[in-house]
């Protein structure tokens, strides 16, 4: 048994809500929280983690991400959703090979883990080929990051191919026992690609047994209410699903989608940028809906949480006449941890520090200018942190970062190679 106790930091649990422990140790044993609380005995032989002066508490789940676009960050700010389907989707994205996908999804997945985000749902709209897919499923497995792989079929309309592909991808990769990355359809209908894809998409994904990712709810009130009836329609609605970009829903859509077990992943960042609408983060938690924050894409907002739950916080704070002021830092931290985790389907995994869940945590510096003398650790966290506070990483119990260095990688060089794909990729 390998064991590891990180001692002494000022803990942080999520579960059922964003609690400050105090001073206490986590004991990890096999990859798994076996303990918290002051004063733990380590077992013989464990590695001692000093956390005193450090902030202790579970990694954030980034519930939305467009993982390959690491390679064109910031190629589209102050634009609209339409600006960013056309350039990045129509322009952009074809001219990524599978290593260029390689190449940006293990940096993007990178980026996470130093950032402090221990998990990922991977929403992948680059799989023109098998190719692609192969390479982006590898570069995630290279990186040790926890994630939720969003398959989105891009090989053209034949609905047949589609089918096979998907299931070649199931059978290849995720037959077996459950790992560190799991597979889920990231379905384009009803909303973006129709109706016809949709049917096929959801069925597939049932037949499978994958649950579904979907942007919908947030391409105007009128598309959302027609997508979340078709799905009701056609008996889709009590798939497992999360819907992504709720922003048009309204309160009986959310309990609608509450009832049949859906969740939200509002990326209000982006959303706020791209003026894709109000992000719904505070009124489908408010609805009972799990909901969870994304990052989604790096070409229009920021990778890291700590941006997201600002954003998040700010966000709903700002409505009009108080109507968000119940929504706090404990809410918005939450959202970023254990409401990710359900919101992915991995509550029992990861989120919290409940014994027996995985090891996914991280550590914070508090001796910098930025974060010294905070009175309330979570608010510290929500609104002072920032990525180089983030001094240790582990998911499923393995130092990914230590010492505020990333840990098995050899980050220059994957920099080098990631800049050499950016400039051909947006070469004009």
């Amino acid at each position: 048994m390998t064991s590891l106790l990180l001692r002494n930091g000022t803990v942080i649990d999520t579960a059922p809500a964003p609690t400050v422990l105090g001073r206490a140790d986590v004991l990890v044993e096999d990859g798994r929280i076996a303990a918290v609380g002051p004063d733990l005995a380590p077992p013989a032989n464990a590695e001692i983690l000093d956390a005193a002066g450090r902030i202790v508490l579970p990694g954030f789940v980034d519930t939305h991400r467009h993982t390959w676009q690491t390679a064109i960050r910031a190629t589209l700010p102050d634009s609209t959703l339409p600006a960013y389907l056309q350039r990045v989707l129509g322009e952009l994205a074809p001219r990524h090979q599978p290593d260029d996908v390689y190449t940006a999804t293990l940096a993007g997945a990178l980026e996470c883990l130093d950032s402090g985000i221990t998990t990922v749902v991977d929403w992948t709209h680059i799989m023109f080929s098998p190719d692609h897919t192969d390479a982006d499923i590898a570069a995630l497995r290279a990186s040790g990051i926890r994630a939720v792989f969003g398959y989105c079929y891009g090989g053209g309309d034949d609905l047949a191919a589609l089918a096979a592909e998907t299931a070649r991808v199931r059978r290849a990769y995720f037959d077996a026992p459950p790992e560190a990355i799991s597979m889920w359809m990231a379905a384009l209908g009803p909303e973006i690609a129709g109706e016809e894809r949709a049917l096929a998409e959801w069925r597939l994904a049932r037949d499978l047994d994958l649950p579904v990712t979907v942007h919908a709810g947030g391409h105007g009130a009128g598309n959302a209410a027609r997508g979340l009836a078709f799905l009701e329609d056609n008996g889709l609605i009590g798939h497992p699903a999360m819907y992504v970009h709720a922003n048009f829903y309204t309160g009986e859509d959310f309990k609608k989608i509450a009832a049949n077990g859906g969740t939200v992943s509002a990326t209000p960042a982006v959303e706020a940028a791209l003026g894709i609408g109000d992000p719904a983060t505070g009124r489908s938690h408010a609805a009972g809906v799990p909901t969870g924050l994304g990052s989604d894409a790096v070409t229009s907002g920021p990778g890291d949480m700590f941006g997201v739950m600002r954003a998040a916080y700010f966000l709903e704070r700002a409505r009009p006449d108080g109507a968000g002021t119940w929504f706090t830092t404990a809410e918005a931290l939450r959202a970023a941890t254990l409401g990710g985790a359900e919101t992915a389907g991995l509550a029992g995994v990861t989120g919290s520090l409940t014994p027996g869940k995985q090891a996914d945590l991280i550590v914070l510096r508090t001796d910098t200018l930025g974060m010294a003398a905070a009175h309330d650790p979570i608010a510290a966290v929500v609104l002072s942190a920032e990525t180089r506070h983030v001094d240790t990483v582990l998911v499923g119990g393995r130092v990914l970062k230590r010492g505020g260095v990333l840990q098995g990688h050899d980050v220059p060089a994957l920099l080098g190679t990631l800049d050499a794909a950016a400039a051909r990729i947006t070469a004009e």
